[in-house]
């Protein structure tokens, strides 16, 4: 696991973290890197080693942990192991990973809840590459079910509100989706 967890802006290119996860983990690490700060609630995509979108985003409200069954965020390297909803409409809801041809409504004020915690739009499935820590066992991210996804609850992004995934907003997670592959290296962090 790599220690130091700087923070990543677009003032401090925090290229001493992206060099160490290069050389940590090439084959998952070019050209595409995903940066998770759970302190910002924000995903960096870096292609290159160079910033290329933000976004906003929400982790867990049960902050930051790899076991099983905590409902937190797992922190580390991980890849992404999965991508689901190829041509699925924008707002389109999954259950078991399986689009259920059923849309959500966007729910764009930061006070609305939705009735149902709703996987929307684009899946990308998590595994963990630090074994004991966010791979294998109890602490297994992939057996977790722990994905990046878009959500209904869009006005609540920018807080730590979902059950573990990284939740992101629908036309947010349909352009990143379409912008990086399978096996492409996302390291979860806090600030």
């Amino acid at each position: 696991m790599i220690q130091a967890q700087p923070t990543y802006s677009a003032h401090h290119s925090n290229t001493e973290l992206v060099n160490r996860l290069c050389l940590q983990y090439p084959k998952h690490s070019s050209p595409d890197i995903l940066l998770v700060n759970i302190a910002q609630q924000t995903l960096y995509h870096l292609q290159h080693k160079q910033l290329c979108e933000r976004y906003i985003i929400s982790s867990a409200e049960n902050g930051v942990g790899n076991q099983n069954g905590s409902g937190q965020t797992p922190l580390g390297a991980h890849c992404i192991q999965q991508k689901i909803g190829t041509d699925a409409a924008a707002d389109s809801i999954f259950k078991g990973r399986q689009n259920t041809g059923q849309t959500a409504n966007r729910l764009t004020q930061a006070k609305q809840r939705s009735c149902a915690d709703y996987i929307t739009s684009r899946i990308l499935w998590l595994s963990g590459l630090e074994a004991g820590y966010n791979q294998g066992g109890a602490v297994d991210s992939y057996q977790r079910y722990i994905y990046i996804h878009g959500t209904d609850e869009e006005g609540r992004l920018g807080q730590a509100v979902s059950h573990g995934c990284i939740r992101m907003a629908n036309q947010d997670i349909i352009a990143l989706y379409q912008a990086i592959q399978i096996n492409t290296l996302v390291y979860i962090y806090v600030d």
